[in-house]
């Protein structure tokens, strides 16, 4: 079964509280016969579309060929947090990768913070960027080691940014009986993530990139140059770009070996109205330390955008709205008869670590990818450093590629019920309070 259509129609994206809201921008034609480029890139999410436009500035000619529309997967639908820090804290990097190279994934961290605001500044990409991002904790102990976590940033990495919040304070932010305290980063902050995605491309395409849409490839032949075939052409080009995350399907075994598909939910409620003090006083994004993580901001038109719930099959579930509000209405008990407007899901890619995979496929081929929920930033930082590598610089590219990252135990025939059984453990860990 084919991801790129096991749940939206060909050449749509769907129908999200996202695509209600953005600004158009028109189709790209398919791409047709046979063209020359230095560069191919295969997706047009924000690693792509990142890629793209920074080898266009620098004069390389890029083609980027895109399944369905630009934005199209996680990258139009996600929950549009623009986080500080890597997917895993730097206690678990430390251990991970050693010190040296811990320093250097938080240094890069802060880097793609900085870079998604200038580039949305650079190219006056209308998203409706807005700072401030709290951490909410549903128990003392774990307030307590957020918390210790702020110190630990503070005193080791010079990041005095994370406000730790006692129970007052994070109630003044997000009145919800089920959470205790937190922490609170002006730094970090949430915007309108297809909006981001179609600045992106639109900015791409001044550069000089050839973005074609409807583009599904098909088969990579490895070589110099290389050739990416699509159903109705093909490109040959010195490097190739593998930017597909959750919907790589079988271009390649080595990164399919590691990054997994899975699904998350979002829903958009009715406008709040009078309601809106009770879940969010301030217009912050707030995510929770739940595994499963609840994440939720109000939208420039006062909904409360939620998200959460995962499933591991290649079907969405036939009553979004129902699995969102679950969750949703263990947070806000008072939003149980809340109208919802939208809801949706999307396919992200995750990893063994929850920590992106880069890796060079061959000499003249790169793959990023699994950014595991943290990819507003990520990819599209990634992108940049895949641009690097590309342009001769590839000391950031090599960092993010030396985080070790298994394989999915079982291979892609056995990877999802394992996780099945991983995850039906951590929500019942949740559901404890452990």
């Amino acid at each position: 079964m084919n991801l790129l259509y096991s749940n939206d129609k060909k050449g749509q994206y769907p129908p999200s509280w996202y695509a209600a809201t953005a600004t158009p921008l028109s189709s790209f034609d398919p791409l047709k016969g046979e063209v020359r480029a230095d560069v191919c890139v295969i997706g047009g999410g924000y690693t792509g579309l990142s890629t793209a436009l920074h080898l266009a500035e620098r004069g390389m000619d890029v083609v980027l060929l895109e399944a369905h529309r630009v934005g199209f997967g996680a990258s139009g639908r996600n929950g549009g947090q623009l986080g500080s820090g890597q997917r895993a804290d730097q206690h678990s990097l430390e251990k991970m990768v050693g010190a040296a190279d811990a320093a250097k994934l938080w240094e890069q961290a802060e880097a793609a913070k900085d870079l998604t605001k200038s580039l949305i500044e650079k190219h006056k990409i209308d998203c409706h960027l807005k700072l401030g991002l709290a951490h909410m904790c549903f128990n003392k102990s774990d307030t307590a080691e957020e918390h210790g976590y702020a110190d630990y940033l503070s005193e080791r990495y010079d990041y005095p940014h994370l406000q730790k919040l006692d129970f007052d304070a994070a109630q003044a932010i997000c009145p919800s009986p089920a959470y205790v305290g937190g922490s609170l980063d002006m730094t970090a902050g949430h915007l309108h993530p297809l909006n981001y995605a179609l600045g992106l491309a639109r900015a791409a395409k001044d550069a000089g990139v050839h973005i074609h849409e409807g583009a599904e490839v098909h088969n990579i032949t490895q070589g110099t140059p290389a050739l990416v075939q699509t159903g109705q052409g093909s490109v040959k080009a010195d490097h190739v770009v593998l930017a597909c995350n959750g919907y790589l399907g079988g271009l390649n075994r080595k990164v399919a070996a590691r990054v997994m598909p899975i699904n998350n939910f979002v829903a958009a409620t009715e406008p709040l109205g009078d309601e809106t003090a009770r879940v969010l006083a301030r217009d912050y994004a707030v995510a929770d330390t739940k595994f499963v993580v609840n994440y939720f901001r109000l939208s420039h038109d006062n909904r409360l955008l939620f998200g959460g719930g995962e499933t591991y099959g290649y079907r969405f579930p036939t009553d979004i709205s129902a699995l969102v509000r679950k969750p949703m209405t263990q947070i806000f008990p008072h939003l149980r008869d809340i109208r919802i407007d939208y809801a949706w899901g999307g396919t992200l890619a995750i990893t063994m670590k929850r920590l992106p995979y880069l890796v060079r496929i061959a000499p003249n081929m790169l793959s990023a990818s699994g950014y595991s929920g943290h990819g507003v930033g990520t990819a599209t930082f990634s992108g940049k450093l895949m641009a690097d590598a590309i342009t001769g610089d590839a000391d950031g590219f090599d960092t993010m590629a030396r985080i070790p990252t298994s394989v999915f135990p079982g291979g892609s025939a056995m990877r999802s019920p394992l996780l099945v059984l991983a995850m039906t453990w951590y929500a019942m860990r949740d559901r404890l309070g452990f």
